[in-house]
């Protein structure tokens, strides 16, 4: 078991990291425009499931292996990125056709893990700020077994909160043109995103 102040600790550290605007607010914002308050779920879903990826990866050595290679960063990075960038300029396409998105209605969820899995940001959590709050003397698997357990009810709290916003905001003005200024702000967040996430890192 992990040390509760421990515990506390880190779960008040990954606050701010969750609150920050990111690929998946921007992603449930986009999904729950296009298909509502099930996609967002989804996304929180996913989200999540990218975290435990990441834990496990870190539970066992892997992801420090990618961290300390420059190239195999770089890859992940640039993979990431592209992604990114991707989702951004498809939903930026869609709103000048037929104001849905090619992927309405299904691939949330896979679209929210490729996104975590690919971000190379999320495995620091667990290589730089995880290790602050292990206590060396007690097996480590449970103890990162709990951060993730807090790290994943922030993160699916915080998105499940927010699709509940965008999707109460959705029904009050209820018309197309706002889904399409939110399409076109949210495709140019994820460009963005992606651009910042392929620059080299100081």
């Amino acid at each position: 078991m992990v040390n509760p102040h421990l515990l506390l600790g880190f779960t008040l550290a990954v606050i701010p990291i969750c609150l920050t605007p990111g690929a998946s607010v921007t992603l449930v914002t986009q999904r729950v425009l296009a298909g509502g308050r099930r996609d967002g779920l989804l996304v929180a879903a996913g989200t999540a499931t990218g975290l435990c990826v990441h834990a496990t990866l870190a539970a066992l050595g892997l992801s420090a292996i990618v961290m300390r290679s420059a190239e195999a960063f770089t890859v992940i990075r640039l993979l990431g990125a592209l992604y990114l960038v991707w989702l951004g300029i498809s939903t930026l396409r869609a709103t000048r056709k037929a104001r849905r998105l090619p992927w309405t209605g299904h691939g949330a969820y896979v679209q929210a893990l490729l996104g975590n899995v690919l971000n190379p940001k999320a495995a620091a959590v667990y290589l730089t700020l995880a290790p602050q709050f292990l206590d060396p003397q007690r097996p480590l698997l449970p103890q990162i077994g709990l951060l993730l357990a807090a790290h994943v009810l922030v993160a699916v709290g915080w998105l499940s909160i927010w699709t509940q916003v965008v999707a109460a905001t959705r029904q009050v003005i209820g018309s197309d043109r706002f889904t399409v200024i939110m399409s076109r702000i949210t495709g140019s967040v994820l460009v963005a995103l992606g651009l910042r996430s392929a620059m080299p890192v100081a």
